[in-house]
């Protein structure tokens, strides 16, 4: 038996390899006086489903020993041994089970009921990551923190015998060898990590008195997992063909912009020397001081909404318009036809990423590939994705949930007899700014203000949107303010009891959000944010409850996309409608349910 020798805050650690019977019964005798152990998997990269990916090790740890198990010569006690523990800790424990699930032989349900995840504690005790502030949700970070500050840096001795191989902290996991010593003790140390921050956070987060948020947060994880592993089904045909045809937009938009003198659509100083000599006037510079001609600047001289939808409010720029298209097509080929096309398994399925606790306010993040990334109102894309064989593609979407949440929290009576007598929204906010004879640009602006209101866009967002000028806008707003002037004095006190008190806010569910001091007026959309994806999220647990999980296939913002029989379609949307319709704050948030073919894109057609 190979064994490794450790300190961990002071205390002596060892990681031990299983190599023979007499090691595997050493082992079976040790698993057997433990009550919660700590697990992790060594694999040949992250993609769980592709062909060539296979798991190398699996080990189990304490606070001062560590096992690890070769998969290929022990498969037999890995299964005993994760079947017969009564509790398992990982860090990011949704990826271990995937692997454990598809490549060890237990099963995702065998385990998610019983396993702590210590990325989730991390993230409850602090959401940000460390590029906003916060402690960050890696292991090694945490374990600095909370365990040893001079732990060892198995990742660093990992990279050295990567770069030796050749090889990039990305690569090197598919070539290093599965005995390697290096890869061995790492494997090991990691379990050990893992075991000794679980103690810390556990406690931590007890005396915080998230025990609720700590079992919904894991119940919510093991029903996401589940849709990870079911994935969903590519079109191979039409994703290859949607890979040329925006190889060839690309070119064309590229050779019109070359044609107003731009070589190059990726050149700042081209595109706005171009433009300026087209007679546009760009106020906006980079920190540099060069003009800026971003992706913003651009769609208002296209005369376009962040949405790509017209604005109707000046003549569109043919040059902004060519250099959008360019870069959309350049980006869409690379980022969605060519990843979908990368990451899908022998099965032609993709199952992308769903993170549970992602964002800062805990919203739910889909990546590898990004489809929550995907634009909105676009089918191009999403005709990539199919529904199974004889099921349709249903979506069902959160009525105006933001600004219901927003109406609940701060209990804006004037925008709840709004919501609750079922007007329309945007055209009731409209005439009580401007009165009964508003027109239809003023019901436009209206909608921008209110949902600026809720995501914390200020003017020039605003602006930007709509086409608006300054003063138009600051008009809307003002009189937004006095139609609902609870939000604004509500939004108002969480700002204040941030700047001078503790610089977090609390959402109703408990959890606790951390402020930037620069950036304290953010509370409001904190809150919203937030309070929207708990919604979201119990949705999800309530699905599972009655037994419908297994028709949904991605949350996405407000939605769940689901894959339904099709001769059943309509009763059994009606069913996740039912179970999904909610309420906040005695506020109805009622769905809207739209059955499409079998593509995901005809839902957008």
């Amino acid at each position: 038996m190979q064994t490794f020798r450790r300190t961990l805050d002071g205390s002596e650690c060892t990681v031990n390899v299983v190599e023979t019977d007499d090691d595997r019964r050493a082992f079976d005798e040790w698993l057997s006086a433990q009550r919660i152990v700590a697990i992790d998997t060594e694999t040949t990269g992250l993609d769980v489903y592709a062909p060539a990916f296979r798991c190398l090790t699996v080990q189990f740890g304490s606070g001062t020993e560590a096992w690890v198990l070769h998969l290929n010569r022990w498969r037999s006690t890995i299964q005993r041994a994760l079947l017969t523990t009564k509790f398992l800790i990982a860090h990011n424990a949704t990826y271990d089970w995937l692997v454990i699930d598809k490549h060890v032989g237990v099963s995702l349900e065998q385990m998610a009921d019983r396993t702590f995840d210590t990325r989730i504690l991390a993230h409850l005790l602090d959401p940000r990551s460390e590029s906003e502030g916060g402690l960050g949700h890696s292991l090694k970070r945490l374990a600095e923190v909370w365990v040893d500050s001079t732990a060892p840096d198995g990742q660093a001795a990992l990279k050295e015998r990567f770069r030796e191989l050749k090889a990039t902290i990305d690569t090197g996991w598919a070539i290093i060898d599965e005995n390697d010593p290096v890869l061995l003790e790492y494997a090991g140390i990691d379990c050990l990590l893992t075991f000794r921050v679980f103690e810390v956070l556990r406690d931590l987060c007890k005396q915080a008195g998230f025990d609720n948020l700590v079992t919904f947060e894991h119940h919510l994880q093991g029903i996401v997992a589940g849709m990870q592993r079911k994935g969903m089904l590519l079109d191979v045909e039409y994703t290859r063909d949607l890979k040329a045809r925006l190889g060839v937009e690309s070119v064309e938009q590229a050779k019109i912009a070359a044609r107003y003198g731009v070589s190059s659509i990726n050149s700042t100083a081209q595109v706005a020397a171009a433009l300026t000599a087209m007679g546009e006037e760009l106020t906006e510079t980079t920190p540099s001081g060069a003009l800026k001609v971003d992706k913003a600047v651009l769609l208002t001289l296209a005369d376009l909404d962040r949405d790509w939808r017209p604005i109707g409010a000046r003549t569109a720029n043919p040059l902004a318009a060519a250099i959008l298209k360019a870069k959309r097509a350049e980006k869409w080929g690379v980022a969605y036809a060519d990843a979908f096309l990368e990451l899908m398994d022998t099965d032609n399925r993709l199952h992308p990423f769903i993170g549970t606790l992602q964002a800062r306010t805990a919203r739910m993040s889909v990546s590898r590939p990004p489809l929550q990334q995907l634009p909105a109102g676009d089918s191009m894309v999403r005709n990539c994705f199919l529904a199974d064989p004889g099921e349709v593609i249903c979506s069902i979407d959160y009525q105006q949930i933001e600004v219901r949440v927003a109406a609940g929290v701060a209990q804006d009576q004037a925008l709840i007899e709004v919501l609750l007598s079922g007007e329309d929204l945007h055209s009731s906010t409209a005439s009580r700014i401007w009165g009964a004879d508003y027109t239809k640009q003023q019901r436009g602006l209206a909608k921008v203000v209110t949902f600026s209101t809720v995501y914390g866009g200020g003017i020039d967002t605003i602006m930007r949107q709509t086409g608006a000028d300054r003063p138009s806008v600051k008009s809307a707003v003002d009189g937004f303010r006095m139609a609902y002037p609870k939000l604004k004095r509500y939004s108002d006190s969480l700002t204040k009891s941030a700047e001078f008190g503790k610089c977090e806010v609390v959402t109703p569910s408990g959890r606790h959000l951390p402020l930037d001091r620069d950036r304290t007026y953010a509370a409001f959309n904190a809150v919203i944010q937030s309070t929207a994806r708990d919604v979201l999220a119990q949705a999800i647990v309530n699905l599972s409850e009655a037994g419908l999980a297994q028709y949904a296939l991605l949350p996405i913002h407000d939605e769940v996309l689901f894959s339904l029989p099709e001769a059943d379609a309509g009763d059994i949307s009606r069913e996740l409608a039912r179970v999904m319709d909610t309420d906040f704050a005695g506020i109805p948030i009622g769905v809207d349910v739209e059955i499409g073919g079998r593509a995901w894109g005809s839902l957008y057609e």
